[in-house]
């Protein structure tokens, strides 16, 4: 891509935000690379919306589903963080079955205070702030 071909569609978030800009390399009118900031191009930009947006959702259905007693506050922080079993399973330093049942309140409840630890320490939060979601 060329210099003066760099996609600067500027998109407004449903929070009043702009798009994140992002660095790219182009080549430049003497064939050399460059670096220029896009703002993107509509359609990535539309993506990029939807996709927070299915975030949020899946969001306050995790932090619903803590409320109603189906999941512990793990899935809620987990899905905040953008985190899959796997991943957390590896941050915490336990098998993936070990986390999923973590998530269950009845055994959420009986963690010990090392675990609720761990986990804090993984979501930058308080074990207080990981008993009770935001």
């Amino acid at each position: 891509m060329h210099l003066e071909e760099v996609p600067q569609d500027k998109k407004k978030f449903k929070d009043g935000e702009n798009a994140p800009k992002k660095v790219l390399y182009v080549t430049h009118a003497d064939g050399s690379y460059v670096q220029t900031n896009s703002a993107g191009w509509e359609a990535e930009n539309v993506a990029l919306e939807q996709a927070w947006e299915e975030i949020d959702h899946q969001l306050a259905q995790e932090k619903l589903n803590f409320e109603k007693g189906v999941s512990s506050p793990i899935a809620y922080y987990m899905t905040k963080n953008r985190m899959d079993i796997g991943i957390l399973a590896a941050y915490v330093n336990k098998w993936q079955w070990q986390v999923k049942r973590h998530i269950k309140p009845s055994v959420f409840t009986n963690l010990s205070e090392k675990m609720l630890q761990k986990y804090a320490e993984v979501f930058n939060i308080s074990i207080e702030q990981l008993k009770k979601p935001e």
